[in-house]
């Protein structure tokens, strides 16, 4: 599955250089992108590629263009002779081989109170970031660094095994070489959930370690303690990336705190018979408004406004 969508995500990365598309063109781009998770991954690789294409010499990037290709049918400038041919994705995937590792990369993303944003980092890896996140990132010879200071960020880690990639979050840090991960901080605790590849995660001590592959997850505490790794539903913890809110039989606790991301003043849970109430439901997490108005029609809850502008939960 994975090497026929990441040709028709060249083919449709190069038609999308080579000029505007046609509406049925267009229908049929978003029809491809829908079909499957794995179409708009593919896609996104190429693009945060492509964007971050400025950091390969010139000579690099025309040693490649001159490699064994289907020329496209009318001149092109000459970076975008490489995206014009599935030939792309095999420059793609070996890239950034060419750059010069020696050099110091640093950088800090954040997203403001409901933004999302994906940010291609110079080896190819995408982050997309969630709702007041902030990652800092140092990229040196051997080591491919990242911070997550605050918030939720989901990886998408261009293979290298010789320069390892890794998140430090709170009291926990993952490793990896190529993988898709999403990481949430939080005050009390650090979550992991893999959605493809295998991750290592790590707590205060070195020797307090625990290998994830897809479908699991874990977290770290406060103290640095990890969890057993237990079953995920990594599409449900990620439909931040769609504009959703996922509950799965989640206590209201959960979700006061996952709703305070989207909101300027936080959600709070009266006492705790009212936080260990269960909510399954889908919501948009750009309209949390309306979330707050079906909670007393779906639970036997009320919402009171405190003096300092945020919302209570209480028992009704």
């Amino acid at each position: 599955m994975d090497n026929r969508a990441r040709e028709e995500a060249a083919q449709w990365f190069a038609r999308l250089q080579d000029g505007e598309l046609s509406p049925e063109q267009a229908r049929r781009f978003e029809a491809w992108c829908a079909e499957h998770p794995t179409h708009q991954y593919e896609f996104d690789v190429l693009q945060g590629l492509w964007r971050a294409a400025d950091l390969l010499p010139e000579a690099r990037w025309q040693a490649l263009c001159e490699a064994p290709a289907e020329r496209p049918r009318k001149p092109a400038p000459w970076r975008y002779a490489v995206a014009a041919s599935v030939v792309a994705v095999a420059v793609g995937l070996g890239l950034f081989s060419g750059l010069d590792h020696s050099k110091v990369y640093r950088a800090e993303f954040s997203t403001r109170l409901g933004e999302h944003r994906q940010v291609a980092l110079p080896d190819g890896s995408l982050i997309d970031l969630n709702s007041r996140s902030v990652v800092a990132v140092t990229y040196e010879n051997a080591r491919r660094g990242i911070e997550l200071k605050q918030g939720e960020a989901m990886f998408s880690v261009e293979h290298d095994s010789s320069r390892p990639f890794v998140v430090a979050a709170g009291a926990g840090q993952v490793t990896v070489t190529g993988t898709r991960f999403d990481v949430r901080r939080d005050d009390d605790q650090t979550r992991v959930a893999v959605e493809a590849g295998t991750v290592q995660v790590q707590g205060r001590l070195a020797e307090q370690r625990v290998t994830l592959t897809a479908g699991r997850g874990t977290h770290v505490d406060r103290q640095g303690e990890v969890a057993t790794a237990y079953a995920v539903n990594a599409e449900e913890l990620t439909a931040w990336r769609t504009g959703k809110l996922v509950f799965n039989n989640a206590t209201l606790s959960d979700v006061a705190r996952e709703v305070s991301r989207y909101r300027e003043q936080p959600l709070r849970v009266s006492a705790p018979a009212v936080a260990n109430l269960r909510l399954t439901s889908v919501f948009k997490a750009n309209d949390t408004d309306a979330l707050l108005k079906a909670l007393p029609r779906i639970l036997p809850v009320a919402l009171r406004t405190l003096p300092d502008g945020s919302q209570e939960i209480i028992s009704r």
